[in-house]
């Protein structure tokens, strides 16, 4: 038996056990028949003795007991315990909240610096600034995404019982795209080949084309002053993608690494994008790039303009935090 096969989970051990002393055998005999098999993953002797001397007295389950609860331990009943963890202790019970970094006191430092110098730039004239800015992101969209539990919730009548919802897996197909966009709308969206890397020459040519299409689509703003928003992601930040910047014309604006909570495109556009797409599935690639197009294809300027405006709510709220996370 190979080394990977031999590794049995704790249930698995007893289980094993089980079905030994339904045969009759003793725990010495046990033991040494599974060393000769599992050697050293096998149980220690201890365990097959407590183990089998369960069995041996009936027990069926494999499962180890449930350990008391506290109104258990106390001899309290359990509204008691509530009454006195909630009302006397004040103490809650809550999820952890997931966040993409601890941030150390210098980086709490860097964004609440950032958010200032963001309000700074605005004053007064926010519909003018976010009306110069153009940013960027990348995300993966796929053939199909499951919805979440809470947006798979149904309404049903007191008493019914809860629909049922099979397990499905996010589908392994999946197109990269890199969207650029505005107050007005979506300025360019481009789908990386499969096969293909993206480095910082595939991104250069992206800027390239987007001052290209601001030229186009937005008469006008390249005079205004492009202000251009992007991550610290290795592919915009490498030499060749500095120069390409650089050769736009475009300013940039300051934003601190490790920060969804103050990059547009995340705390609005791809979670708006799949919320919406979650739960449908598509053919083929051709049809999921259709998807994501009619999405964009069907909001109107205020749409976009108000995930712009957005970003200075929250940099009111990351000065709050001074420099921690923003939620909603």
């Amino acid at each position: 038996m190979s080394a990977e096969s031999s590794n049995l989970s704790n249930i698995e051990h007893r289980a094993v056990i089980k079905y030994f002393v339904k045969k009759e055998k003793t725990p010495k005999e046990i033991f040494e028949d599974m060393v000769s098999v599992l050697q050293e993953s096998a149980p220690s002797y201890t365990m097959v003795k407590k183990w089998a001397r369960l069995f041996q007295q009936e027990r069926e389950s494999c499962e180890d007991d449930p350990r008391p609860g506290i109104a258990e331990e106390l001899q309290i009943s359990k509204e008691r315990v509530g009454e006195i963890i909630h009302e006397h202790m004040n103490m809650r019970k809550i999820s952890a909240r997931w966040v993409p970094k601890m941030l150390t006191s210098f980086d709490k430092q860097r964004r609440l610096q950032t958010s200032k110098d963001f309000l700074e730039l605005v004053g007064d004239n926010i519909d003018e600034i976010c009306d110069r800015i153009v940013t960027v992101d990348e995300t993966w969209v796929r053939q199909y995404d499951p919805e979440s539990k809470q947006e798979s919730m149904q309404w049903t009548k007191k008493g019914e019982r809860p629909p049922k919802q099979f397990k499905v897996q996010k589908s392994a197909s999946k197109l990269m795209g890199t969207i650029f966009w505005d107050s007005e709308g979506v300025l360019l969206i481009d789908y990386l080949p499969k096969g293909t890397t993206m480095n910082g020459q595939y991104y250069a040519n992206l800027l390239a084309q987007t001052r290209e299409a601001v030229v186009q689509k937005r008469r006008g703003k390249l005079s205004r002053g492009v202000l251009f928003l992007q991550d610290n992601a290795s592919v915009h930040t490498a030499r060749v993608s500095r120069q390409a910047l650089k050769d736009t014309g475009f300013s940039e604006i300051d934003h601190p690494p490790y920060s969804p909570d103050l990059a547009p495109s995340d705390y609005f556009l791809f979670s708006n994008l799949k919320k919406e797409s979650r739960g449908r599935g598509f053919v083929d690639d051709n049809q999921m790039k259709m998807a994501v197009e009619s999405h964009f294809d069907c909001k109107e300027k205020e749409y976009f303009l108000g995930g712009l405006k957005a970003l200075y709510t929250r940099c009111e709220k990351c000065i709050s935090l001074e420099g921690d996370y923003v939620e909603k």
